[in-house]
């Protein structure tokens, strides 16, 4: 079994007629990484796209429809590997099961889940929100894409990018138009002026900038941030470094946590711990051991006591 070649397992998720189908047809199964051979295709619902024989017989495909969540389990797969040598997988999944499960199910050997990837209605998005948060949410912390389509012209992009992109910062988001052309995201979406080397946050919109800067820190690199927030030293961050940081509820009421970028001091400073303070800071986007990633970093310029902001927690939406 040892230096097998590790068979990909792509999982598709999103709730009835939210593009599922849509995007494991254009999408997906138009990638690079598809390798020839054959795709085993587990349907987890049917929605109004079909997948036509022509269409499964030209991509080499085969189609098993699961009816209910428990009928994926280990022995289900383990007879999709006897029976199907799959090169790949990809499981349409029903936005309404849990995707944790599917996530911690243990899988043939040299099966991998290479990644998962959501749809959502964007003229429905608001109603799941308001609704059905929790739901949605859970699938969408696990997603490397999630594709917001069929959004409205009115629809406002920035309030929902930030509600979505907070729980998963390194989750590509994609808002496509009712064409079904990508919206590519512009300054005007932002509640503060983007185009000055001096950028001001204002308390209320602390959560919108901390997601922007993850995602399009383009705009703000070398520019000075001025905005208010607790000055935080986690245990075992050297005194050259804090993080500025405020409450951000994610998801509900019962999901609030701390949310900031590290800060780097360049000169000896005494950081006043656990207060609140205006922090006006140079914005770069740098690899940080600490995540393993490029993410925005800080460097302090001025800092200085100031009083609590009027509401403790920012909402995201």
């Amino acid at each position: 079994m040892f230096g097998q070649t590790p068979i990909p397992v792509f999982v598709v998720t999103g709730f009835l007629d939210s593009g599922k189908t849509t995007l494991v047809k254009d999408t997906l199964m138009e990638q690079d990484w598809i390798e020839p051979g054959l795709t085993l295709l587990i349907r987890c619902e049917e929605g109004e796209e079909e997948y036509s024989r022509e269409y499964l017989e030209d991509n080499e495909m085969v189609l098993l429809n699961i009816e209910e969540p428990d009928q994926l389990n280990s022995d289900f797969f383990k007879n999709c590997e006897k029976n199907y040598h799959p090169t790949q997988i990809v499981i349409e999944y029903n936005g309404m099961w849990k995707l944790s499960y599917l996530l911690t199910i243990k899988y043939p050997r040299n099966w991998q889940i290479q990644g998962v990837y959501s749809t959502v209605n964007g003229s429905t998005l608001d109603m799941y929100l308001k609704n059905m948060r929790n739901v949605l949410m859970e699938q969408l912390t696990e997603s490397a894409l999630i594709v917001i389509n069929r959004c409205p012209q009115e629809l406002n992009r920035s309030n929902f990018r930030r509600a979505l992109k907070v729980q998963n910062p390194m989750a590509q988001l994609i808002f496509e138009g009712m064409d079904g052309r990508i919206i590519q995201p512009t300054a005007e979406d932002l509640p503060y002026d983007v185009t000055g080397d001096r950028i001001v946050v204002s308390d209320e919109d602390y959560g919108i900038w901390y997601v922007d800067a993850y995602d399009h820190p383009e705009l703000y690199m070398h520019k000075e941030i001025e905005f208010t927030a607790q000055a935080f030293r986690p245990k075992g961050m050297g005194e050259d470094l804090f993080v500025p940081v405020r409450k951000i509820m994610t998801c509900c009421a019962e999901d609030i946590r701390y949310y900031g970028y590290p800060c780097k001091i360049m000169e000896r400073t005494d950081i006043p711990l656990k207060k609140w303070v205006r922090i006006r800071a140079r914005f770069e986007f740098e690899y940080t051991s600490a995540s393993g990633n490029e993410q925005p970093v800080l460097y302090l310029i001025q800092i200085g006591l100031t009083e609590k902001p009027k509401e403790d927690v920012v909402a995201l939406v």
